[in-house]
């Protein structure tokens, strides 16, 4: 290759200078900085577990499970073999479509250490092998009220108490799901279970530090040894195949063909109990696709999902007031982005802190032009019902982020150390006492729960950030019926 020719007037020498280090035009902030930034704050957002604190993890879980049994055997209405989806993270941190405003506001390292939020199918239909169609004539889109003529007369018979009925003129009744009534059964039923459960404490059992209603879930927190576990329990209505309302989705190129298959996206999707803006309460459902983003997640690459995970801890704090914006708009944003963009783009292993800035642009954007399309149902539009005024709030203390991406970052870094020192510190104090898994019997040949402590941190591990779907029959938590992705264990 010839040498670069030298400059004519105004030269100052042949040597050549080293490049000019890479900057974000809009910040001046160098890239690198913020790529190291991004790395910073995943290392400690995201923090290994050792064997105690799997196994602690285990012991919620399985106390959840049993729990959730006893609650069935109450009064027969959860099916009988029910099939739950859990979730890494709150309800808060936007994994799944339901309204922020209503909700308690619980602080990472104040509160709780981990969160997660267990999908709990009141409902199943899961026999059909034609797309869905939902009740939407008087919903929103995205919507659906659900009418129970869809299912047998025991299961009216079990669920009347939790309908609002309508009579048509010609006479006949119609009982439909009401996602309110079931969220009051659903943590009455919780809370009786859990008072007859703590009449008879058990050697082990997890202590109970709050159970809240927020809007439509159930938020219970769990001491655990020297854990404190949130979990956000939403009762849903669970579909197999696919709603008919989203069927063209399916016609369109999308970032994940050839990686996984259409069976695995299209496997089912439910309803969760949350309304339109102008929807009525008591009757409308929305619909989540929960399932399919769990298998979509195993296609982004780990430097977006860096980015989208700092990017979700500057705007929880920021644009909290007032609630508008949550983490799952964030979300659809980013899965719109990897239909537009290229793959090898995306894969690049040192851009976080592109996709980063390109994902606050993506935010301002939305909220500019008030329009954040649903990734599924691309029709409805989740910023519809936002005044003005707040969107152009939220706008401008996002152009407030883009002008210094480094310095958010560094606030973003800090509010996490400080959560995980407030959570070691009560580690540190002995806020709980070390309690062996519910199974136990505090002695010490404790082999079965070691290996499966050692089994769960293998597949922390290995599988950082995904969420696990249980399978489980109250007649027997004895065993672990739970799923990452596609592997069960």
């Amino acid at each position: 290759m010839a040498a670069p020719l030298a400059s004519k007037a105004g030269s100052v020498g042949t040597n050549s200078k080293p490049p000019f280090p890479e900057l974000d035009f809009r910040s001046g902030a160098r890239v690198e900085e913020l790529n190291k930034l991004i790395q910073e704050f995943t290392k400690h957002d995201q923090r290994e577990y050792d064997d105690q604190r799997a196994l602690e993890i285990h012991t919620a879980k399985d106390f959840i499970f049993s729990m959730l049994g006893m609650v069935q055997k109450l009064d027969q209405k959860l099916p009988v073999a029910n099939e739950y989806l859990l979730l890494s993270g709150g309800v808060r941190e936007g994994v799944v479509d339901i309204d922020l405003d209503e909700l308690n506001v619980y602080a990472r390292g104040t509160d709780y250490d981990m969160d997660f939020t267990l999908l709990v199918p009141a409902l199943k239909l899961h026999d059909r092998n034609q797309p869905v169609t939902l009740d939407m004539r008087h919903s929103a889109l995205c919507h659906s009220w659900l009418s129970l003529r869809l299912f047998d007369e025991g299961t009216i018979s079990k669920w009347k108490d939790c309908c609002t009925i309508v009579d048509h003129i010609n006479g006949a009744t119609n009982y439909f799901f009401s996602p309110t009534k079931v969220a009051d059964w659903f943590y009455d039923s919780i809370s009786i279970v859990l008072s007859e459960i703590q009449k008879k404490p058990q050697r082990g059992m997890p202590k109970v530090e709050k159970v809240e209603k927020n809007g439509t879930i159930i938020s219970i927190i769990l001491g655990v040894g020297s854990s404190r576990m949130l979990y956000d329990i939403v009762p849903v209505v669970s579909f197999k195949g696919w709603p008919a309302v989203a069927q063209s989705w399916l016609m369109e190129n999308h970032f994940w063909d050839g990686k996984i298959t259409e069976e695995e996206v299209i496997s089912g999707f439910y309803l969760v109990p949350a309304c339109s803006y102008k929807g009525k309460k008591d009757n409308e459902w929305r619909l989540s696709f929960a399932r399919s983003e769990v298998q979509l997640k195993k296609c982004i690459s780990s430097s977006l999902m860096q980015a989208y995970q700092a990017c979700k801890a500057i705007i929880i704090k920021l644009l909290s007031r007032p609630k508008a914006i949550s983490p799952y708009h964030l979300r659809s944003m980013m899965l719109w982005a990897c239909d537009r963009l290229p793959a090898n783009y995306l894969a690049q292993e040192d851009y976080a802190a592109h996709f980063l800035l390109g994902l606050i642009d993506d935010l301002q954007h939305c909220l500019v032009n008030k329009m954040c399309p649903n990734y599924f149902i691309p029709q409805c539009n989740m910023l519809e019902h936002l005044s003005e005024e707040t969107v152009m709030l939220h706008a401008r203390k996002l152009s407030s982020v883009r002008s210094d991406p480094a310095e958010h970052l560094r606030t973003a870094i800090e509010h996490v150390k400080a959560a995980n020192r407030l959570t070691l510190e009560l580690q540190r104090r002995g806020s709980t006492t070390s309690i062996p898994s519910p199974q136990s019997d505090g002695g010490d040949t404790n082999q079965p729960d070691d290996r499966l402590a050692k089994k769960l941190q293998q597949l922390v591990t290995e599988n950082p950030g995904k969420s696990i779907s249980v399978f489980i029959n109250p007649d027997d938590v004895t065993r672990p019926h739970f799923r990452i992705d596609d592997k069960f264990f």
